[in-house]
Formats: structure tokens, sequence, C-alpha cells
């Protein structure tokens, strides 16, 4: 169905799913790399978390669209030294997994991080008061190769709570930020920075640099694309634009006839979407979403497409806790119709399901067995022997009897 001015909010919301791949069908054997590659160019960006109560987080995305898939196909793909590298490691929406191709469209982002703008104020000042020991830091990586912030740091104490940094660390992170260096590999979850050279393929590193502004309407298209229909203020987010930036590019867009303006039902600020955008006529889809996930990560959005307030509950005290620590939203057809606490208890071998909660439309029948159905499929594909169900309330005994028939 081709854009109309107006658009209800079904059509918005299998818009956005359409666009963020749950109409894709899923493949029927093993999934290959150009699965994961196809998927990867469609969403543009994976949020890196370090949250292991389940999966990282960066994981997840793949899973809920494609299925039970290899996670070395996503290594392979973000920390490989071989032609098969086609990510890289950057401030995209927070600390991200980009495609290779957004690279050059990232250089404005690192220039201004060079000038101290767009970065933590505390990493700004370090680039200006301690460029001796950012230059120290570079000279290392530039003599040894790909190296953590551990196996430079001087300090003698422990490091504290968060930002409490060795100089080291800071320098890598400023290094980071301005593109004097990026990530090569991980140890663990540490990052291993080296030259870009040594890292990213010429191709990539020999396209001429973009202006600020072309750079950045072409974010805010790919942005375009992976939402399928988006505020200005959800555009923005998509890569974390500064406001001005994106409200002049936006204008751009439209008046080139790139974007067209919206009104969605219920709506209060405009929307815009891609001209050539088409709207499903319905959406089948079953699936399990990381919390940050790219169709839930901007909550307000969240809440206008699927009416779904959803906050991330793992900072919040036990006893204060409303659904519980880290509680995935269930998606089902065109509605996020429950939400389920999970946790991968490995010594044992089990996916734990600590609670459910269904939403006013809840899934029915049929979505209670894709439910289970998805449980099991996740348990299989993290490597675990069963799923136990540790949520006494009726939801929970019933989701237990389904799994059973699994």
């Amino acid at each position: 169905m081709p854009i109309a001015d107006t658009l209800s909010l079904k059509q918005a919301r299998r818009l956005a799913l359409a666009a963020q791949g749950f109409t894709l069908r899923r493949p029927n054997g093993e999934v290959q790399r150009r699965h994961v590659r196809g998927l990867l160019e469609r969403l543009g960006v994976l949020q890196i978390d370090s949250v292991n109560a389940l999966v990282r987080s960066h994981y997840l995305p793949l899973f809920s669209r494609l299925g039970n898939y290899s996670p070395t196909l996503l290594e392979e793909a973000a920390w490989s030294s071989g032609r098969h590298r086609r990510l890289f490691e950057y401030w995209g929406h927070e600390a991200s997994l980009l495609p290779l191709e957004l690279y050059p469209l990232m250089r404005w982002r690192m220039r201004r991080a060079a000038d101290g703008r767009g970065i933590y104020q505390q990493l700004a000042r370090f680039g200006r008061e301690q460029q001796p020991v950012i230059q120290r830091v570079l000279n290392a990586v530039r003599e040894q190769g790909a190296l953590g912030a551990g196996s430079l740091n001087t300090r003698e104490e422990r490091a504290g709570p968060w930002w409490d940094w060795s100089d080291e660390k800071h320098a890598l992170e400023w290094l980071f930020a301005a593109g004097e260096v990026t990530v090569a590999g991980r140890r663990g979850f540490e990052r291993l920075y080296d030259l870009p050279e040594r890292v990213l393929p010429p191709a990539v590193l020999d396209q001429p640099d973009l202006g600020e502004t072309e750079a950045q309407r072409r974010l805010l298209l790919h942005s375009a694309q992976a939402l399928g229909v988006a505020t200005e203020k959800d555009l923005r987010d998509y890569f974390r634009l500064e406001p001005a930036d994106s409200k002049a590019r936006l204008a751009e867009l439209v008046e080139a006839g790139d974007l067209l303006a919206v009104q969605v039902q219920d709506w209060q600020a405009p929307g815009y979407c891609l001209a050539d955008a088409v709207i499903p006529r319905k959406v089948r889809a079953s699936a399990l979403l990381s919390p940050f996930d790219s169709l839930v990560w901007e909550r307000a959005r969240t809440e206008r497409l699927f009416d779904f307030r959803y906050r991330l509950e793992i900072y919040t005290p036990q006893h204060k806790r409303v659904y519980g620590y880290y509680v995935l939203p269930f998606l089902f057809d065109e509605h996020l119709a429950a939400r389920v606490d999970l946790r991968s208890d490995r010594a044992a071998g089990k996916l734990m399901v600590h609670a459910v909660h269904e939403e006013p439309k809840g899934p029915g029948e049929e979505g209670w067995i894709a439910l289970a159905q998805q449980l099991d499929e996740m348990a299989t594909w993290l490597g675990l022997e069963r799923v136990e169900v540790n949520c006494r309330r009726p939801l929970g005994v019933r989701l237990q009897a389904l799994l059973a028939e699994v």
C-alpha cells in the first residue's frame, strides 16, 4: 500500500515493523553470512551493552529476526581480521556496531570529538589538558599493535566506579572518539585498540571525506529506512544527531523530496518516511526483544507506536521493580503483547523465566504458544538444556505447561 498524507496508528506500526526486518522470511535452513549481512545493513546499528544476565544485548536483535544463528557470524563480522569483517565500533546510538559503509558518515563526528565537541565533558577536558599522555598512548599502540587499557595502565590502585578511569583509558577513549584508533577486537568484553589502517579495509579508509551536512543527510535517510515512519526526534535519536543539525537536514530532505511529511494518528509531532515506502497489509511476527533493540530503544516512540510503557529496571532496587531485572518485550504480530523477565543460568544449563506479564491486548492462545516456542528456541540458541519457569502466577503455570508440549 503506498503512502498517504495521513496514516493510522496501525499503518505506522506496520511500516515500523517492516522497516525493522520483522516481515522478512526467516531462513529455511542454516543462517548464513548473507542473512546476517543483509539484516545489519537494514538496521544500520547494533547497540552494545555490557549486561550479561541473559546474553550480551548486541547478539539479540539478530536472533529476534533470524532465529537460531551462530553468534560467531556476528563476531566474525565485527572483530575478525579477514575479508568477512563487515562492522566497526563507534558512537552510533551509544556504543555501537555499525556497517563499514557508514564509516565515512562518521568522520565529521570524529573531527568534532577531536575538537572537544559532541563527547562527554570529562573526556573533552582530558583531550585539552592531557595531550602528552594521549600522544604517549598513541605511540604505544602504533608500536605494539592492538592493546587494551589494562596493558597500558600505570596506576597502582584498582579502578573504582564508572569514569574512575586511568589516564591511559581516558587517552584511548579520546583517541577512539577522535578516530585516531579503532577497535580491533575484544578480550572478553575489554576493547582492544589499534590504528584504523591496521584494522579497516583500505577501500573504506580511502573514501573521500563527506561534508558534515551531506553525512548528516545520509544518516537521517538511513534512520528513516530503519524506522519506517518517525518524528524528527526519532530520526535524530537513531544516530544521536544534534537537534539543530537534524532539523536543518530534515528540512533539506523534505524539500528535495527524499522524505515525505505525514500526519500519524494521535502523534502530536509530524512523522516522516521515505518517499517510496510501502505499508504491508499485515505483519505476522513473533520475537523476544532486547531492551536495547532498535525497535524499542527510544521509549517515547515505543509508547506512541505500541501503547507500551517500557523502562529497564536493572538499576531499580529490587523491592521497587514492577516487572523484573532484565525484562524482554514479547512481540506478537503487530503488538507488544507481554513482558518476560529472563536470565541465563549457565552453570545449571537453564533459561530461567522469573516473571511473565500480559499486556492489556495480550497475545491470546496462539501468542502464548508462540512465546513458548520462542523460549525453547532461545534456550537452544544459548546452548542451555531447558527452560524453567520460576513464576508461580497462573500465567507462569500456563507457560510451563505449553513448554512441556513444545
